[in-house]
């Protein structure tokens, strides 16, 4: 379980509302607000209905801060890309279970760049297609909405699904980072963070 400064819990505010004609401010404001991590959602347009960003500007984002960047590949395919993503500088990809042929593959080709990997759910995807995971998988990410939009409000089933996969993880000796991203507000930050998830996607 990765660890920081805010009793166990990891903040990743994401880019995906900000003004992009001022990202660099955006960055500043995040750093300055003591989060942790930077995440950066990656839509393709076709894996979800929306389009963000590539390559070009995670490797903008590099160079504008020194912050953790955690990218969030929501796409088809995405072995195709990986190594351009480890190339602009990100230090932690996650993709779709839903969007790879062999998961395990995949993960263990963004280990072998060395840097960190996750594996993201659906809503409605069951824990069961992430149970036979190699041991390096560093990062678990439950979506609480369904992906493609911000500003979602968060589907309540998931806390049940965020202690499940905890309860799983613990009784098999790990202590894999449980991510979660979309719907999250003081209103509900305590009830997933108590079910066990301790990286949590602001904004």
């Amino acid at each position: 379980m990765t660890k920081d400064t805010n009793n166990g819990i990891i903040i990743a505010p994401s880019i995906l509302s900000a003004d992009f004609s001022r990202l660099k401010q955006a960055l500043d404001m995040i750093k300055e607000s003591g989060a942790d991590w930077v995440h950066v959602d990656v839509m393709d347009g076709h894996f979800v209905p929306n389009i963000t960003i590539g390559p070009p500007v995670v490797e903008s984002l590099r160079k504008a801060t020194d912050m953790f960047l955690d990218v969030h590949l929501m796409i088809e395919d995405p072995d195709k890309y990986i190594s351009d993503f480890v190339s602009a500088g990100a230090d932690l990809l996650t993709v779709h279970a839903e969007a790879c042929t062999h998961l395990n593959r995949t993960i263990q080709l963004i280990k072998e760049f060395g840097i960190k990997a996750g594996v993201s759910l659906n809503p409605a995807t069951p824990l069961v297609i992430i149970e036979y995971l190699p041991d390096s998988v560093d990062m678990i990410l439950l979506m609480t909405v369904n992906p493609g939009f911000g500003g979602q409000s968060y589907i309540p089933q998931m806390t049940g699904k965020i202690r499940k996969l905890r309860e799983q993880l613990n009784r098999e000796g790990k202590s894999t980072d449980i991510q979660i991203d979309g719907g999250i507000s003081t209103d509900n930050i305590k009830e997933v963070t108590s079910a066990g998830a301790n990286v949590i996607v602001t904004g």
